[in-house]
């Protein structure tokens, strides 16, 4: 079996006698992973100890199979974006990034033609030639995630990379992380904003009080939560209330509630198994299903019932 592109093994990190990372066993392959968790869960702390920034106290960090603190040459192999701005302000967009691909080992032809197609990439083909200082925080953004890229690195982390970005340049940036995922790059993301994440990955590891809560898809950690059945709002076009009391003869729903005249929803230990017998009622009974949602199938969801637990 082929090395995973990053990886944690029993690793701890303490700050005096703040222990921000907590026995972390994790790894992570091709496409695109989020990384999420509560302030000060040890996000950031973990994402420095993939680049190299930091040693663990305990366990091992592999980046691309090899210790990324001790063995630099496997740092040409990654690609940071990180969540502090450290800029060379009085450069150019297009100089910092060109400077940068220089000191990864490329000659100034190289680094001048993969700057140009970068900058291109992020959407600072014009806005690039303007001095960092004079940049909308949207456009440092970009900046910052074309140097991460420029050298084309087999793995990227971005921490909090839309961060300032305007309502376009999230929608932007959003595809362009899609899309080094599906190049094959391995791409780590940190970020608060969930509805972000999900729009660019289905994959995520939770990190609470330095420790590993969840790892994997999204729908099927999920799918897990017994103890929650899903919510699903139906909207009908015909009598609620007696289609209602058909849905309560499925073996999976559990409640039904009557929101209005034509509204209702129901709790459904399986959301699949919803998905198929609901409709299949409702074209049985004569009745058109004009909608189907569920609040409870998504990130946030997850997201807040992990943050629950203690």
């Amino acid at each position: 079996m082929s090395e995973p592109h990053l990886s944690a093994r029993n690793v701890s990190k303490l700050f005096g006698p703040v222990r921000a990372l907590n026995d972390i066993d994790l790894q992570i392959g091709p496409g695109v992973t989020g990384l999420l968790g509560p302030n000060g869960s040890g996000k950031s702390t973990l994402m420095k100890l993939f680049a190299g920034e930091l040693l663990p106290d305990e366990g091992d960090v592999r980046l691309l199979g090899h210790d990324p603190f001790h063995f630099a040459p496997v740092r040409r192999g990654l690609g940071l974006c990180p969540e502090q701005d450290a800029f060379y302000e009085d450069l150019s967009g297009y100089d910092f990034v060109e400077a940068l691909t220089r000191l990864n080992g490329f000659s100034a032809a190289d680094a001048r033609a993969r700057t140009a197609a970068t900058m291109k990439r992020v959407g600072l083909e014009i806005y690039g030639r303007k001095r960092i200082r004079e940049m909308s925080r949207g456009m440092r953004q970009r900046t910052k995630i074309a140097q991460a890229i420029a050298h084309d690195p087999p793995v990227v982390l971005l921490d909090e990379p839309l961060t300032g970005a305007d309502p376009v340049a999230r929608a932007d940036l959003i595809a362009l992380v899609r899309a080094l995922g599906q190049e094959g790059r391995c791409v780590l993301v940190s970020s608060h904003v969930l509805h972000e994440v999900e729009a660019m990955t289905h994959q995520v590891v939770f990190i609470r009080f330095g420790r590993l809560r969840a790892q994997g898809d999204v729908f099927r950690l999920r799918g897990k939560l017994e103890d929650r059945p899903y919510r699903v709002v139906l909207s009908v076009s015909g009598d609620a209330r007696a289609f209602g009391s058909q849905l309560l003869g499925l073996a999976h729903v559990q409640t039904v509630t009557v929101l209005a005249d034509d509204r209702l929803e129901l709790t459904t230990t399986d959301l699949d198994d919803a998905a198929r017998g609901v409709p299949a009622l409702a074209q049985a009974h004569g009745v058109r299903l004009t909608r189907f949602t569920s609040p409870d199938a998504d990130l946030e969801s997850l997201y807040r019932y992990l943050v629950s637990q203690p």
